[in-house]
């Protein structure tokens, strides 16, 4: 096991940032104080002015493996968390085989073996296939996941989903859903705004998420389920998600980054700029900023998303939807919201790596000494452009290519192993 120690940053300790040294040893933090003197032999990593975070967990990133490894592996899914500052994922499902029974998840957990150099948590698929019709096994499966999902489809019918929900909410693990209501997607591929009416594309209206949202907020309060909202991108959702959190129900939501810094009027003609949900209106994307600092929205995910180049190389009407974010996402989020004064650094380290720690109990969200040796060290100072062509994700297509940020990971250590030293 590795032993060194970390100099001359300021450490998130308690809620705070405080200049501090940090001692890993054994794969735990075994010492967070100033002036630490190493032990003769012991290594020594020294930064100027920048800070420690506790790991980073993101809780809705697309790893690809098994089944679609042209798009991306998780050696390199996991490299590009690495890069990013994540020492945990949540892996989801769409895959092939989707993990819908114990046979079907070992393809994955062995995937993970192999390969992954954070830790990653798979998914659970709800129903078999992702298909909405048959529930998946999930008593067989909730000792091997994180959390069930069908994410990239919405489970249409409420039979099915309240069935879903009693069986989730038996094993005490949480449901994350893709709220999409199919029949109201009318082919649409971005969102159904100016953008969309000025240049002849087909929208996807807000409803199409907000009336699941809706639905599945109600079915979880009637089961007693641990819900989970992902991806939420309409102010309509937030405002249901604010009233159920009033209400009792134990629902917590995630957004995205480019949610949070982008909307319709930054479109351009080009794949990067697709997912799904798409970006939406500039009062969507205020009411998500409001509800990260009231604490309607819990955490930020990337729903790292990774597909060919080929894949997104036919414009915003052909492309595959989804873009790739682990290896951008602090830097942005640090420039676009801290920088500016949005957010505090706190808040942020709370939203990306405390809460969706402590919602999906996940070992992370701190650094103490006796913790797990789960963090990473970001320079806040000094301005880089972000150049997909440096990913180590196999996924390029990221809307915020060519931006100029702050908040780049010079360090990871996971479970006390050095994963990524710039």
């Amino acid at each position: 096991m590795e032993r060194f120690v970390i100099k001359g940053c300021e450490v998130f300790t308690d809620g705070r940032f405080v200049p501090s040294d940090v001692e890993v040893d054994g794969g735990i933090v075994s010492r967070v104080e100033p002036g630490i003197v190493p032990a003769q032999g012991i290594p020594v990593f020294s930064f100027d002015n920048c800070r420690i975070v506790p790991g980073l967990v993101d809780v809705h990133v697309h790893l690809r493996e098994p089944g679609f490894s042209y798009k991306e592996t998780m050696a390199t899914g996991t490299a590009a968390a690495a890069r990013g500052g994540y020492t945990a994922v949540c892996a989801m499902p769409n895959l092939n085989p989707v993990p819908d029974s114990a046979e079907h998840l070992a393809a994955e957990l062995e995937a993970i073996r192999r390969g992954a150099s954070v830790a990653v948590y798979p998914y659970g698929a709800l129903t078999v296939g992702e298909r909405g019709e048959e529930m998946a096994d999930i008593a067989a499966l909730a000792g091997s996941v994180a959390a069930f999902s069908d994410d990239g489809r919405g489970v249409q019918s409420a039979d099915m989903m309240r069935e879903c929900m009693r069986a989730v909410a038996g094993t005490g693990k949480i449901l994350a859903a893709h709220c999409e209501v199919n029949a109201l997607l009318n082919g649409g591929y971005i969102h159904d705004g100016e953008y969309a009416r000025a240049h002849g594309h087909r929208g996807i209206c807000s409803e199409s998420e907000w009336r699941e949202v809706e639905r599945d907020l109600s079915l979880a309060a009637e089961t007693g389920c641990a819900f989970h909202v992902c991806h939420v991108s309409t102010k309509e959702s937030v405002e249901l998600i604010r009233q159920a959190k009033r209400l009792g129900v134990d629902v917590t939501a995630e957004t995205a980054p480019h949610y949070l810094l982008l909307t319709d009027a930054d479109l351009q003609e080009d794949g990067r700029f697709k997912m799904n949900p798409p970006l939406r209106g500039e009062a969507d994307r205020a009411a998500l900023i409001e509800a990260l600092l009231d604490g309607t929205i819990d955490m930020i995910a990337t729903d790292h998303a990774p597909h060919s180049a080929e894949e997104k190389s036919r414009g915003l009407e052909k492309s595959a939807m989804g873009v790739v974010g682990l290896e951008c996402a602090f830097a942005v989020l640090y420039t676009g919201l801290v920088e500016t004064g949005i957010l505090t650094l706190e808040r942020l380290t709370e939203l990306m790596s405390c809460a969706p720690a402590r919602r999906f109990k996940l070992p992370g969200g701190e650094i103490k000494a006796g913790s797990p040796a789960n963090l990473a060290v970001f320079d806040t100072d000094t301005e880089y452009t972000i150049d997909p062509a440096e990913f180590a994700s196999m996924g390029r297509a990221t809307p915020f290519e060519g931006w100029r940020v702050k908040g780049k990971c010079l360090m990871t250590v996971c479970a006390g192993r050095t994963v990524w030293k710039a």
